[in-house]
């Protein structure tokens, strides 16, 4: 055995160790970050939304992004989703690893 092989046959098995550590990590930070975003998602749907006494209703639909609740709510909504988004594509990324 030349002395490239040792070298390659060596950096290989130290890279697959360092691999199945990142796919942990991926598996972990998306599982956790997925879960938790979808709990704030829910969290904002329910909690978070103009209720039926807000006067949302005299606002026309152009300008409803304007209404600071309506607004809020709209924004973590991104959020959340944006959170679920990349929570997915990290366990994606640890499958593929």
């Amino acid at each position: 055995m030349d002395r490239s092989s040792r070298f390659f046959a060596l950096a290989w098995g130290h890279a697959s160790h360092i691999m199945g550590h990142m796919m942990i990590l991926f598996y972990l930070a998306g599982g956790v970050l997925f879960l938790a975003s979808v709990a704030a998602h829910l969290y904002v749907r329910l909690r978070l939304r103009p209720g039926e006494d807000s006067d949302l209703d005299d606002y026309y639909h152009e300008f409803e992004d304007q209404h600071p609740g309506y607004a809020r709510y709209t924004r973590w909504l991104q959020i959340t989703l944006a959170g679920a988004a990349i929570g997915i594509l990290l366990l994606f990324l640890g499958t593929v690893f």
